[in-house]
């Protein structure tokens, strides 16, 4: 608990008004914990459902800073703010979870993948390069070896910053900029762990899972809970994620992206200290939803139940391809009339092809079932514009 303050009297900001930040005030609703926000409009998703919405950019230093001066604890939905008012507002004592100078080696994926390597944590060969050119340079010199994945070592997300180069003729697909090179793992599976860290240093893991991409947009198509998996993969996935929680020694989630080989060896991929579409699902599967579970640990209250009660499978919900404009969700009853399916739209105005515009989860006490119903809600709900 922070401090001798009752729980609704204890002002928590964060920095992002998006549909995490939605989801994480939702989650607060049930204790009353008022939930502050410092986004550019208080039309984004939060806007509606928060007590106070600061108008301002989590990019610009006076804005968080005065944000900052106003709470109790204060955290993110997303990694690429401003970090020196962060780190003005903790040397002033303000609780901020994650810490500012661990949240600056999460947000470098330079930084993080030099961070694995000193820390033994297992994670694909790779090398650093100053831009795009550079890495261009090495490879026509033959000192990398085709294929590779480039990823911009800051500002990616949602797929963005990152791209393959599998032959020379690739070569005009590279990024500028500061950058990682890395060999292209030989992946059966990709999973994800998240891991809840409280300042007491109590730490439980959601239940792995299995994600499966678009591979034209590189987001998360489908999510499956529990993974298929052997067991033993599972305890071992779970192993390393919250090794590689004390390895960071931060307070919050971490969501631990990882890689699953052919020759059944696990690699992290990357993490982000927040709140993560792999966790979207426990909302509706879990005993304790990613997002309870953020505010109990940032707050240093007893984590909660993170064990799977019923199977599922997320379908995120994207912008349909050649759409821009006023959301419309062609085929929404349709998809709400199926058993377990569990409807949650972000609140967005406007769609744009692959933006993410919500998610469904499906429960079904089989998971092959809830496969086949997720797929039914992928082909009936499309998210057009008006």
């Amino acid at each position: 608990m922070i401090g001798n303050k009752e729980i609704t009297a204890i002002k928590t900001g964060i920095l992002g008004g998006g549909q995490l930040g939605k989801m994480l005030t939702l989650a607060a609703g049930n204790w009353h914990l008022p939930i502050y926000f410092l986004d550019e409009s208080p039309d984004y998703p939060a806007g509606l459902h928060a007590p106070e919405f600061f108008t301002g950019n989590f990019n610009d230093y006076e804005d968080v800073y005065e944000f900052g001066r106003k709470l109790d604890v204060l955290s993110i939905e997303i990694e690429h703010v401003n970090s020196e008012a962060l780190h003005q507002l903790w040397r002033e004592g303000l609780i901020i979870h994650p810490a500012p100078d661990k949240l600056d080696l999460i947000k470098d994926k330079g930084l993080q993948k030099n961070f694995y390597r000193e820390q033994g944590i297992p994670t694909a060969p790779f090398q650093l390069f100053n831009s795009g050119q550079e890495l261009a340079a090495a490879l026509e010199r033959g000192e990398l070896q085709y294929p590779i994945v480039q990823k911009s070592r800051t500002a990616g997300y949602d797929g963005k910053g990152v791209s393959v180069i599998r032959d020379a003729g690739d070569l005009h697909k590279l990024l500028p900029g500061p950058c990682v090179a890395e060999v292209m793992a030989d992946i059966d599976k990709e999973l994800a762990v998240i891991v809840a860290r409280n300042a007491s240093g109590q730490t439980v893991a959601f239940p792995t899972v299995e994600m499966v991409f678009n591979p034209e947009a590189n987001l998360v198509e489908f999510l499956l809970c529990p993974a298929r998996v052997p067991r033993e993969t599972e305890n071992a996935a779970e192993a390393l994620a919250t090794r590689l929680m004390g390895c960071f020694d931060i307070c919050g989630l971490l969501a631990v992206e990882l890689f699953l080989l052919k020759n059944g060896e696990l690699w992290v991929n990357e993490v982000a200290p927040r709140p993560h579409n792999s966790g979207h699902h426990t909302i509706d599967s879990c005993h304790t939803s990613q997002f309870e579970q953020h505010l109990r640990a940032i707050l240093d209250l007893p984590l909660g139940d993170p064990q799977l009660h019923t199977p599922a499978v997320m379908v995120n919900l994207l912008g349909e391809p050649g759409y821009h404009g006023p959301v419309h969700y062609h085929g929404l009853a349709s998809a709400m009339a199926i058993p377990g399916a569990k409807v949650h739209l972000y609140g967005k105005t406007e769609t744009r092809p692959f933006r993410k515009m919500g998610h469904v989860t499906v429960v079904d006490p089989s998971l092959d079932n809830a496969i086949e119903k997720a797929r039914v809600v992928q082909q009936l709900l499309k998210v057009v514009a008006r």
